[in-house]
């Protein structure tokens, strides 16, 4: 009896634990496109500052809530869709003197580190812009907790900032003010927001057919 009672009592106990084991072991995610963007903004005329965005961001995202420095991402951008709000600089940009968008039409950020810096993540990646990867930093907030859409699919929200010098990817292309100072500025701030899905679990193989 005390045999049986000590195997049901470390069955309970199992199951108690399940949903913290569940929870404790890293999830997929899947970026999704119609709802994630990456925004830039640089300074212009050294008075202002340009904004615009690119497109059909995509990617997935591995999170380990247990150890968020476990987590990872990889995503990548069209180039062809940047978009400024103005359809003759949309051109310039994507010619051979910024993105040369016909030879590099994407850009993409794969990470290498994670590491906790207070209520924020600090992610360290490869990011390539221009056919040229550097190392880039990214401050990203704490993921934002789990919801569920009305057709059933799991969400998570991720933002994140970070500057880069774009002439270290080779954009190098500026003109020279009269009043002194360039018509571009080097130091670009982007801007990532991300809504992601939760990857749904493989089905499972159909059973084999009985002869």
């Amino acid at each position: 009896m005390k045999l049986r009672t000590i195997a049901k009592a470390l069955t309970l106990f199992a199951l108690s634990l399940a949903p913290t084991l569940a929870l404790a072991a890293p999830t997929e995610w899947k970026i999704d496109s119609s709802h994630s963007s990456v925004q830039f903004s640089v300074r212009h005329m050294m008075i202002s500052n340009v904004r615009g965005e690119f497109g059909n961001l995509s990617g997935s995202l591995s999170v380990d809530d247990a150890d968020l420095t476990k987590s990872s991402i990889t995503a990548e951008v069209d180039a062809t869709t940047i978009n400024t709000r103005d359809g003759k600089r949309d051109e310039h940009l994507k010619s051979p003197d910024f993105f040369d968008v016909a030879k590099f039409p994407k850009l993409s950020f794969k990470s290498t580190k994670v590491e906790k810096a207070g209520a924020q993540l600090k992610v360290t990646g490869d990011m390539t812009i221009h056919g040229v990867t550097k190392p880039v930093v990214l401050t990203v907030d704490a993921p934002a907790n789990t919801v569920k859409d009305p057709w059933g699919n799991v969400k998570r929200g991720f933002s994140a900032t970070a500057k880069v010098n774009r002439k270290d990817f080779g954009l190098t292309w500026n003109k020279a003010l009269e009043a002194g100072g360039v018509a571009v500025g080097e130091e670009v701030t982007i801007t990532i927001d991300i809504e992601a899905n939760q990857a749904k679990p493989a089905a499972p193989a159909p059973a084999p057919a009985k002869k």
